[in-house]
């Protein structure tokens, strides 16, 4: 009776009390954050340092957890019919002018930069499991954020890798992983905060309706939204293509 109570204890705490480390802290985010497709309307608000507002409207369809995006804008009219594919983790950025019916293809760096002048980049746009390969993730244990139980997770840059952040540090809700906030750095300087905002399941995915991307050293904003979306589509990387694109 009693070998059975002690192999009751190491095996409750083999899978009830492992730590959760850094590496697999982040899996886990990734997983959640990057359902397989989905295919969605967005509403994007500007906000400026000098308080001017700019409002866009686009759809997006994504695949294959994040790697493959394409943006359409609907709104305004001066954009609609406009286009945005990226392709690995935005490494490769192609943009359609619907004036100009051409198809241009960015250059490496352009992923750093920012997206339709607002506070996201290319890169914050189109990261999924890159985080993976360019960041060393470390679990500096639990802390609470707005009332949620979170993991605090330090993420630094693997050697070599060819990101814009000398560090990023998430807070992942300890019910589902979730991202409820990551913070940004620049030079070992805050740069960004990322708040995510009204989190739903939607069709069994955790699912942040809202957004807001914080540039705490410029003190300008950008809002995204969720007007709809699913993730109820069957895309693949067929469907990420030039002449889709044009259309």
């Amino acid at each position: 009776m009693r070998k059975l109570l002690i192999i009751s204890i190491v095996l409750s705490t083999f899978l009830y009390g492992e730590k959760m480390t850094g590496k697999r802290l982040l899996d886990k985010a990734i997983d959640v954050m990057n359902p397989e497709d989905s295919k969605a309307t967005l509403i994007q608000t500007i906000q400026t340092t000098t308080g001017e507002t700019r409002t866009l409207k686009y759809e997006s369809y994504s695949a294959e957890e994040g790697k493959y995006t394409l943006m359409r804008y609907q709104e305004p009219a001066r954009v609609r019919g406009n286009a945005l594919m990226m392709k690995n983790y935005a490494n490769d950025i192609w943009m359609y002018n619907r004036r100009t019916r051409r198809v241009r293809k960015l250059a490496s760096h352009a992923k750093r930069q920012n997206f339709e002048g607002s506070d996201f980049t290319y890169e914050d746009m189109g990261t999924g499991d890159s985080w993976k390969e360019d960041y060393d993730p470390e679990n500096q244990g639990k802390e609470t954020i707005d009332n949620t139980e979170c993991y605090h997770l330090s993420c630094t840059p693997k050697e070599n890798a060819d990101v814009a952040y000398s560090k990023m540090v998430v807070w992942l809700r300890t019910s589902d992983y979730y991202p409820v906030l990551i913070d940004y750095y620049k030079d070992g300087k805050l740069f960004k905060k990322l708040l995510i905002k009204n989190i739903e399941n939607i069709e069994g995915h955790p699912t942040a309706r809202k957004m807001v991307m914080k540039n705490v050293q410029e003190n300008s904003q950008t809002i995204m939204e969720y007007e709809d979306i699913t993730y109820n589509v069957d895309l693949d990387k067929s469907y990420f293509t030039e002449r889709r694109l044009r259309r």
